[in-house]
């Protein structure tokens, strides 16, 4: 599993680099602030200026692009190459943020926060179980985590695909059950599940969870 993740990780770094190519970063940014501020509607969720944030598994341009008010903390183990392409890493229009070049799996988990987003970074882990552990650790007892996953609609391609890199930058081939135990598992209780996109392959859910 470790060598599948490092292999998604590289092609994650380099699908960036090629997504990008030709784009206007401005334009690209203010489209992804109105895509997180259309995605927190259609998950129906409010997040006051006073809660702490953790976006965990940022990106480039994550959800800590929409809450300029909040304290809020970022970590991605891909900022050093998204540093040099997205000036507000560095140019201090982020002044509420803390962006953390580190795993998730090595996340100190010691600080509590309101509100925990991982969105469309689960699929990515290295290992899930400890992930899952780590983000209920740092969602505060009565706080949120919203989570979203890519979840296999189909028994046979599940297993098929956690045989053969079919999907090369997702090393984790589960269904919305797999997931669902899993959460459940480490202690956390679902609030609601919402699905935003239906492919054949996939679907991609938002969960919404309190510990």
């Amino acid at each position: 599993m470790k060598i599948r993740w490092k292999i998604a990780q590289y092609f994650e770094a380099r699908w960036w680099r090629y997504y990008l190519k030709g784009k206007s970063l401005p334009d690209y940014l203010d489209w992804k602030r109105n895509y997180w501020k259309d995605f927190l509607r259609k998950i129906e969720m409010e997040v006051p200026n006073e809660a702490n944030i953790l976006d965990a598994g940022c990106g480039p341009a994550g959800i800590f692009l929409v809450f300029p008010e909040n304290q809020l903390t970022a970590i991605d183990p891909l900022l050093g190459k998204y540093r040099p392409i997205f000036p507000h890493f560095s140019d201090g229009s982020l002044r509420n943020a803390r962006f953390v070049e580190t795993p998730l799996e090595q996340l100190e988990a010691t600080q509590k926060f309101d509100v925990v987003f991982c969105l469309n970074a689960i699929n990515h882990v290295a290992d899930l179980e400890l992930c899952l552990k780590k983000l209920r650790q740092s969602t505060r007892p009565g706080g949120k985590l919203v989570l979203s996953v890519d979840a296999h609609n189909w028994l046979f391609f599940k297993h098929l695909f956690q045989l053969l890199p079919g999907d090369i930058l997702h090393p984790h081939q589960f269904d919305l059950d797999d997931y669902r135990l899993m959460l459940e598992a480490n202690g956390l209780q679902i609030l609601a599940t919402k699905t935003l996109k239906k492919e054949f392959f996939f679907n991609y859910h938002v969960l919404t969870l309190t510990c």
